[in-house]
């Protein structure tokens, strides 16, 4: 089953929170610095990883810095100077990241050869060159894809994609289970990136759009609403 595939390929909320964490403290050492961080930020900070991090050290501050970027009060670009770890000490400037020219070739065959399925997604994944950069994956590619800029588009949209089927699982989770203060003012957060994704999976993303926006104004009566894994549609 889908949701079973995509359960293997998805790490757990804790995992990806730690991995959040890493990339806020080591920004300085990224290519492309806090630009490409802040995208992965708010791709990754799903209402279960925000929930992680509020536990973890300096975890409140990343949430902040978070919530700051999907409100457009900080630019993707940047992070406000009270918000930097390690009081901004760290040295801004980045290193790159070695890739070996078989394991750049695997990954641009991989990105040409890419069906934005679900099945297309999980061989994807699966390649050992994704693998092989682990959690980090994106950050991994696009630093190696730097001279091929075709590539890094179609890279682009297979994020897109992955991103699409986790907020569809984020959505499901939201929907099918109970409704606590504490997701329902995560999802107002939130709710910008559902409008983003949802619509891609037509009629049945919309649908489970709306009954997202039914979620902030009242509790639902049902938590065990039976789920569907439709696919994103072709624009």
């Amino acid at each position: 089953m889908y949701a079973e595939g995509l359960n293997e390929m998805k790490p757990k909320a804790s995992v990806i929170a730690q991995k959040l964490l890493n990339l806020y403290r080591q920004a300085h050492v990224i290519v492309g610095g806090w630009r490409a961080v802040n995208r992965v930020l708010v791709d990754e900070a799903t209402p279960d990883v925000i929930a992680e991090l509020q536990d973890l050290p300096t975890g409140k501050m990343l949430i902040t810095h978070i919530k700051n970027l999907r409100s457009g009060e900080t630019r993707m670009d940047t992070i406000a100077r009270e918000l930097l770890p390690y009081g901004g000490m760290m040295d801004e400037t980045a290193i790159s990241v070695a890739v070996a020219n078989d394991d750049l070739d695997e990954l641009i065959n991989a990105i040409h050869t890419f069906v934005a399925t679900e099945d297309g997604l999980r061989v994807f994944m699966s390649t050992p060159v994704i693998k092989q950069f682990g959690p980090e994956w994106i950050l991994a590619a696009k630093n190696a894809l730097a001279d091929h800029p075709d590539e890094l588009d179609k890279l682009d949209e297979i994020v897109r994609t992955w991103t699409a089927y986790n907020m569809w699982s984020a959505a499901n989770e939201i929907i099918n289970n109970p409704l606590t203060d504490r997701i329902r003012a995560q999802l107002q957060v939130d709710m910008p990136e559902y409008e983003t994704y949802l619509p891609m999976f037509g009629d049945a993303g919309n649908q489970l759009l709306r009954r997202m926006h039914t979620v902030l104004s009242s509790m639902p009566n049902d938590a065990n609403r039976t789920r569907t894994q439709p696919r994103p549609q072709d624009d």
